[in-house]
């Protein structure tokens, strides 16, 4: 399986050239510095969440459509052979089990938030929705500017077009589900 970085630079860099933009003109409508943006096409490096989320707003596309992979009419995947991306220093990583597609408005991701950590997403595209599901730990999301406290077992739907974060609330590790809606 191909490497994570490897799509993400082939994706950006297709969707980048399909708008007509230059490194320069995606650097300031992401906020991304040119520099950065360039090691992210090449494939070097491991772009954090934040930056990722950074560049799909830049550009106005769903954040899946920077790491969907090439189609094959099914797919098993093991989230073994996936590169999660990352933030807060490797603490919470991010594995895009299905990304969005333009047959599918949704999208599914494995999430793993080791203890105290912490991810701020950006607002996705208006209207997008998450669905989280909590399997292992407890979770606190602020989304909205409404607190959530949220445990194994339970589940929470809530606006993603919003800035909101996730924060690790206990002492191992948590384990959620996502699916993120666009629509």
């Amino acid at each position: 399986m191909e490497s994570m970085n490897r799509i993400v630079a082939k994706n950006i860099r297709r969707l980048r050239e399909e708008r007509s933009l230059s490194m320069e003109e995606l650097a300031k409508l992401s906020g991304v510095s040119k520099s950065m943006l360039a090691q992210v096409e090449r494939g070097d490096g491991n772009p954090t969440l934040s930056t990722l989320w950074k560049l799909s707003n830049g550009m106005k596309v769903p954040f899946d459509a920077l790491t969907v992979r090439p189609k094959e009419p099914y797919e098993i995947v093991k989230i073994s052979e996936i590169q999660p991306l990352s933030e807060d220093n490797g603490r919470v990583k991010n594995y895009s089990l299905f990304p969005d597609d333009e047959n599918r408005r949704f999208a599914v991701y494995y999430l793993e938030l080791e203890p105290e950590s912490y991810w701020q997403s950006e607002p996705h595209l208006r209207g997008t929705t998450e669905f989280i599901t909590v399997f292992e730990g407890t979770i606190e999301i602020v989304a909205d500017g409404q607190y959530f406290l949220v445990a194994r077992g339970e589940s929470i739907r809530f606006r993603g077009d919003t800035v909101h974060s996730y924060r690790n609330a206990g002492e191992e590790t948590a384990v959620l589900h996502m699916i993120l809606y666009n629509p």
